[in-house]
């Protein structure tokens, strides 16, 4: 379909950050905080543990580039009718 257009595809040489920096960072941050540290016995067990370092990731995991702050911090919902100093709230009658 790209040469129907007339268009070729453009390689990234493997190992090449200054052509793709983003991803280029991300794989090597994965490799060194996950994949080097780990065996993966199963497929499950290789999902489960890369979606909890995904999330720890993106919501714990402090990024230098958004000043030590995770891009997506999780957000705390407090239970409906509890205060955030855990005691329950006084709901105002509504007439």
């Amino acid at each position: 379909m790209i040469a129907a257009v007339g268009a070729k595809t453009a390689y990234i040489e493997p190992g090449s950050p200054w052509e793709n920096g983003y991803c280029e960072s991300f794989n090597g941050k994965l490799r060194d905080e996950l994949l080097n540290g780990e065996i993966f016995y199963t497929l499950k067990e290789g999902k489960i543990m890369i979606e909890a370092w995904r999330r720890h990731y993106n919501t714990v995991r402090p990024h230098s580039s958004l000043r030590y702050r995770p891009p997506a911090p999780e957000a705390i919902c407090w239970p409906p009718g509890q205060s955030t100093d855990g005691q329950l709230a006084q709901t105002p009658l509504i007439n």
